[in-house]
């Protein structure tokens, strides 16, 4: 029985020890490949980018069609105070 255990530890710590040389080989060539990178592929420069103008207005003749619309709902007992394009 002491030999089955002795076994059974010696097996788990080659194990352990087999998965830790595993991770710091990937965490060596994941830094080394990061280096790499960084080296020979040259940055790249922010592209400025222009501010669309955003067009929130409706045309005049969509605006009146829109407050006769709602004048003739409500009686004209409403009144549109702003419109927008969501």
């Amino acid at each position: 029985m002491e030999s089955t255990l002795f076994e059974a530890f010696k097996l788990m710590v080659v194990g352990m020890c087999t998965v830790f040389t595993v991770l710091l080989v990937i965490i060596g060539g994941g830094k080394l490949l990061i280096k790499a990178v960084n080296r020979f592929a040259p940055e790249e420069e922010p592209v400025e980018k222009k501010a669309a103008q955003p067009q929130n207005t409706v045309s005049p003749s969509v605006a009146k069609a829109i407050e006769k619309a709602v004048a003739q709902l409500t009686g004209d007992q409403a009144q549109v105070i702003e419109i927008k394009k969501l």
